[in-house]
């Protein structure tokens, strides 16, 4: 129950940009709304969340974990009612929707990001591995879920998925609140000064691969949410497909990229090579399937090419989820995970209005570009990470990537 507990605190999170998706051509026409305008929705969530991450993890590693997902949680669900009520009652309904998603991005800061330093506080070894193969599992099975439910929801009234946000929010709050059951703290935590100063030799020593680490997560989440917002409006626009159809259809690339990160986090263990050769391999497959779609235009066909490309995503996520929380010990993995997770919102946010652009620019272009970002990532990832075998950080009783630094507090 524990990891059914972590597991849905990520869920929750996906379900803020995912369960939109299908109901944005509709809140375009009903609010009058620009391409632009309507995009917004998607990455001011987002930008807030980029924001706020940083500052939530810090807390996090000041005080304890669930001292900030639960009152995050709380927020993310406030924000879902006051953008439903906006959306049904308010006259400048449109501000007040960004409002709320603001407020919604703010509490996403402190869900998935620290639930991975939560994983790696409470998981040793090779378990670590597997259950945050199930964190990145929860979280692609959020975004299989989420275009189905907002899709189903919205035959209701259109803006029905924003007050499912507080329900969803409301069981991971019960879930954690009474199944996880943190550590008592021994020592205090570390002077502010001391903390920073410690951050500083983080990224001193391990820096250039763990910001390549983190522009590859980043390039994943831009990717996805690009060609989702792509797919979501050619579906409507050119197939004359919404509703239910359209959400099942948009979760399929989500179902075989949430299976690819269930297996891979379940067999990766703490086999760092291994990682780094699925990283590599998942950003080859991106490139491979993005350069393939520009000679596929029919609907089946282009479906089943972007499957490799989540295969790939699949591939890449879980290997980073566990390179990143294993590079550091417990005194600061809420703030180095959480900037892993800020980047990720980066990447979401510049997903929508980008491909946006790049639609009306060329498909060609769109799909080409896109396969040279993922080319050049793949190429960075096989020269910056160095993927040497080393003991966790609970087995050697300190930091596992900077002994020689003694930076642990513990």
């Amino acid at each position: 129950m524990t990891i059914v507990a972590i597991g849905s605190i990520p869920l929750i999170m996906t379900l803020g940009n995912s369960m939109l998706i299908p109901i944005l051509p509709k809140m375009q026409s009903e609010l009058g709304l620009t391409h632009f305008q309507v995009s917004l929705t998607i990455t001011v969530f987002s930008i807030a969340a980029a924001i706020s991450i940083p500052i939530l993890g810090y807390l996090s590693d000041r005080f304890s974990r669930k001292a900030i997902i639960l009152p995050a949680l709380f927020l993310y669900g406030l924000g879902g009612l006051l953008a439903g009520f906006a959306a049904a009652r308010f006259d400048s309904a449109y501000l007040w929707v960004i409002i709320g998603r603001t407020l919604q991005g703010i509490g996403a800061a402190g869900t998935a990001p620290i639930a991975m330093a939560l994983t790696g506080d409470l998981f040793k070894g090779g378990e670590q591995s597997r259950v945050l193969g199930l964190v990145e599992a929860s979280n692609g099975f959020g975004k299989v879920l989420s275009p189905i439910v907002g899709s189903l929801l919205a035959l209701i009234v259109w803006y029905a998925p924003f007050f499912a946000f507080p329900l969803f929010c409301i069981i991971s709050i019960l879930l954690t609140w009474i199944f996880v059951k943190e550590k008592l703290k021994t020592v205090s935590p570390p002077p502010i000064g001391k903390y920073v100063k410690g951050l500083f030799s983080v990224f001193h020593q391990e820096g250039r691969w763990l910001f390549t680490a983190y522009l590859a997560g980043a390039t994943c989440l831009f990717t996805l949410f690009g060609i989702l917002f792509y797919l979501s409006d050619v579906l409507e626009t050119q197939y004359k497909i919404d509703g239910v159809p359209k959400g099942l259809i948009l979760a399929i690339p989500l179902l075989f990229m949430m299976t690819t990160s269930y297996i891979t986090g379940s067999k990766i263990g703490k086999n760092h090579p291994l990682m780094k050769k699925l990283i590599v391999l998942g950003l080859l497959l991106m490139t491979i399937s993005f350069a393939t779609l520009v000679f596929f235009s029919k609907l089946f066909p282009f479906i089943a090419v972007l499957v490799v490309s989540s295969v790939g995503t699949g591939l890449v996520l879980p290997c980073l989820n566990s390179f990143i929380t294993g590079s550091v010990g417990k005194a600061r993995r809420g703030f180095v995970t959480s900037l892993y997770g800020s980047v990720r919102f980066l990447g979401v946010a510049a997903g929508p209005p980008i491909y946006g652009y790049l639609m009306g620019w060329s498909r060609t272009g769109m799909f080409l570009t896109t396969a040279g970002l993922t080319l050049l990532v793949a190429i960075l990832c096989l020269i910056t990470i160095h993927a040497k075998k080393k003991k966790t950080p609970e087995e050697s009783g300190e930091d596992s990537l900077f002994k020689k630094l003694q930076i642990s507090t513990e």
